[in-house]
């Protein structure tokens, strides 16, 4: 067992439980960070050829975390936005068609979609949280028309946690195409594209990855990638991206096709050093402990009679995010008033979420539950 105590000397001050937004970083990803500054500063880019080395060791690690074929199936783009984007405007739709998705899911996985509305493509939001059953109402949705059907692997609001190879069996067995946003669970939950049988995955760095904003991997299943229009040009996106003088291009075969231009080297060794750490932990205990410390939050929360409990609890349900509603306080003062005090959480889809992590210790919930226990919840 890998030794992380000392990789998140975070603030007494403070009871870090975000990491559904904005993680804070390992201290070996901010040690990298500083020997990459202090290599710019003294050395400029002389050695830019051991930079391309880090660069290939994260997309072997983004391959092996999401159990992609080949390195050279991950695209490093800005943001999950980005790569819904190249998804939503790069498929050929036609007048008619429709994508079935997630009713008041995150913007990013809504917007992408119902961008396509001015070329007759039409956007069905399930609500999957009054669903009986999420898979069964996303796929009662589904019907000849569906071309796509994108989800997210876990609500950002509730923390509902799908169960993605059933939606990708019969996605496959309809020929409709899998779109996964899996940004609230990659890095606490493992994930098997293989098995999930998903064409396109997108997922930020800056959450559950414990990297830096700005850095974001994306998937294309190979057999469908040329299938994507490109609508972005550039010289890194080439099939021969350091043969300047060549007069004649084609896009790259590989996921590079999706990068337009320069890399963002700063983000790639930040990333690639907390993906380091990620592995030397390895998924299966990250999320043994996720669910274990979610767990002591959930119990200590339901002995509060003065909270709602907005997440499931059911094991195959669960996922890194916690989220209450105080029953005689809005939530929007709740939250306000916790992170005054220190307890660093957000306000989401009506309620209160928390999000701890693998290495968030149960004294630090303890103490977020003693705090909004002295509020006046009801």
């Amino acid at each position: 067992m890998y030794d992380h105590s000392d990789q998140f000397p975070l603030s007494p001050d403070i009871v870090y439980l975000n990491h559904a937004a904005v993680a804070p970083w390992p201290r070996r990803t901010a040690d990298a960070v500083r020997r990459f500054a202090d290599e710019n500063l003294t050395h400029g880019a002389q050695h830019y050829p051991k930079w391309l080395e880090v660069e290939q060791r994260l997309r072997a690690r983004l391959a092996r975390l999401i159990n992609a074929d080949s390195p050279a199936d991950i695209a490093l783009l800005k943001n999950t936005s980005e790569g819904l984007s190249l998804v939503a405007h790069g498929l050929p739709w036609r007048q008619g068609d429709s994508i079935v998705g997630i009713h008041a899911d995150f913007p990013s996985n809504r917007v992408a979609w119902e961008s396509l509305h001015r070329y007759g493509v039409e956007f069905r939001g399930v609500d999957i949280n009054a669903a009986a059953n999420p898979e069964d109402a996303l796929i009662a949705a589904c019907d000849r028309h569906t071309r796509l059907l994108a989800v997210s692997s876990v609500h950002y609001a509730t923390g509902l946690r799908l169960d993605l190879e059933r939606l990708g069996a019969h996605c496959r067995s309809r020929g409709i195409l899998f779109c996964v946003d899996a940004i609230q669970s990659l890095g606490a939950i493992p994930f098997d594209v293989q098995a999930v049988g998903a064409d396109f995955v997108a997922a930020d760095g800056h959450k559950w990855l414990l990297g830096p904003e700005g850095l974001a991997v994306f998937y294309c299943r190979p057999a469908v990638r040329e299938r994507l229009d490109l609508h972005q040009f550039g010289w890194h996106m080439l099939a021969h991206p350091g043969d300047f003088e060549r007069p004649d291009w084609q896009p790259s075969t590989t996921a590079t096709r999706f990068e337009c231009g320069s890399p963002n080297m700063l983000g790639i060794h930040a990333l690639e050093a907390s993906l380091s750490l990620l592995e030397d932990i390895g998924s299966e205990e990250i999320h043994r402990k996720v669910l274990e410390i979610t767990g002591i939050l959930t119990d200590k929360l339901a002995e509060l009679p003065g909270v709602q409990c907005l997440s499931p609890t059911r094991p195959e349900r669960r996922s890194g995010i916690v989220t209450i509603r105080p029953r005689h306080l809005p939530a929007a003062e709740c939250h306000a008033r916790l992170m005054a005090q220190g307890v660093i959480c957000a306000a989401r889809g009506g309620g209160v979420r928390f999000s701890p992590h693998f290495y968030t210790p149960a004294t630090a919930v303890a103490r977020a539950v003693d705090l909004l226990q002295s509020l006046d919840i009801g």
